[in-house]
């Protein structure tokens, strides 16, 4: 197992108080073996390391993207919080090599398994919050995580693209445009889906991409062409 302490050189971070990071590496499995040895695991860590996650990017997403409406601000922090993510993130720092495991977690794969990564990933950022505030907590959390929020980035202009022609279709007609999906084709890991922007029954436009969302803001794209060669 690597030191901890060449942990916080990873993470350019150094804590007042070390026992806090070693507390956030701590799985239940090393605790069940060494009950005398340390009383409790990371599994208190890990609920604030989600709250505090959840804080930062719910600030920093409702000051980056002004015109996404509160189910696609969710959406968005939800990727950024998923387990997923989480634990390729960790992959990405070598955490696993830091976990302090019992015997048989260790043997079973334990410091690669992506629950145990998103789960001390958690932790470790409830270590700094409590030792160093929430300023480098998030200081820390933004710099991790850059590459997620620079692909978030690239949805912008699809958000846009739909808050647009809400807009449009809210003044002119007085209604909410909608969304159905008209196809889904492809293998699961590489789905393709076909959407349209309706008013009532009525087909605006018809778009499709690598995701729902995505079919749909094409969809609203293809709607607002149509309008805005409409007016000309």
């Amino acid at each position: 197992m690597a030191n901890p302490a060449d942990l916080e050189k990873v993470l350019g971070v150094h804590l007042k108080d070390p026992s806090l990071l070693k507390q956030a590496l701590i799985h239940d499995s090393y605790v069940n073996e060494n009950p005398r040895l340390v009383p409790t695991s990371n599994e208190r860590f890990e609920f604030l390391g989600d709250a505090v996650l959840n804080l930062i990017f719910a600030d920093k997403l409702l000051k980056d993207f002004p015109q996404a409406s509160e189910g696609e601000l969710t959406h968005f922090r939800s990727l950024m919080v998923r387990g997923s993510t989480l634990a390729r993130l960790a992959k990405d720092i070598k955490l696993g090599d830091y976990l302090y495991l019992g015997r048989g977690e260790e043997l079973s794969g334990g410091r690669s398994k992506s629950t145990n990564l998103a789960a001390a990933l958690e932790a470790v950022i409830a270590a700094i919050y409590l030792d160093r505030g929430m300023a480098v907590a998030r200081n820390l959390v933004l710099s991790l995580f850059h590459r997620e929020l620079e692909k978030l980035g690239g949805q912008e202009a699809l958000i846009d693209y739909k808050s647009q022609l809400q807009h449009i279709i809210q003044a002119r007609q007085q209604e909410t445009p909608s969304y159905r999906r008209v196809a889904a084709t492809g293998p699961d890991h590489e789905p393709h889906f076909t959407a349209e922007a309706m008013v009532g029954d009525t087909v605006l436009g018809e778009g499709s991409g690598k995701s729902k969302k995505e079919a749909e803001a094409t969809a609203a794209k293809a709607a607002l062409e149509k309008l805005k060669a409409s007016f000309t």
